[in-house]
């Protein structure tokens, strides 16, 4: 065999290897981003839950009268019709951010309507302590649909 063909093997075997180390470099490299993106969706799904705590919260100590109330649904939130003119303790219905969709579990009151809500996935929390002393119930939660954001008076 003479020395070209040695070398064209040898060129093959080198850049073979240099693109599987660059391959379990990109893999590395996606799965980093890709808890980043699911930390960062933490972050968001804490605001998030927290803007309805405090909707909910409003809604129920501004209440008309003596009886306090919780809304009946999120949607009165965004426009709470008890009034003359329309109060908003909530300036849209938000989308949740681990599921990308408007829809959130209910926590419902036991005199009823809805005191909290929650996120509908069942996916891992990558966070599960050091919250925040508003956040101290969602402490050792393994699941974001355990992440509950209840306003109680």
């Amino acid at each position: 065999m003479s020395g070209r063909h040695r070398q064209a093997g040898f060129t093959y075997l080198a850049l073979l290897f240099t693109v599987a180390i660059a391959s379990m470099v990109l893999a590395a490299t996606g799965t980093l981003w890709s808890v980043e993106a699911q930390r960062e969706r933490e972050v968001e799904l804490l605001f998030v839950g927290n803007q309805f705590r405090q909707a909910i919260r409003s809604y129920y100590e501004q209440s008309p009268g003596m009886q306090k109330r919780y809304p009946m649904s999120l949607d009165e939130l965004v426009t709470d019709n008890r009034y003359l003119g329309v109060k908003r303790h909530l300036r849209q219905i938000y989308m949740d951010p681990i599921t990308g969709r408007s829809e959130w579990g209910m926590l419902m009151a036991p005199e009823g309507g809805i005191m909290g809500v929650h996120s509908l996935s069942d996916q891992k929390t990558i966070k599960r302590s050091h919250f925040l002393l508003r956040d101290a119930t969602l402490e050792g939660k393994n699941m974001y649909s355990e992440w509950h954001f209840v306003y109680r008076p």
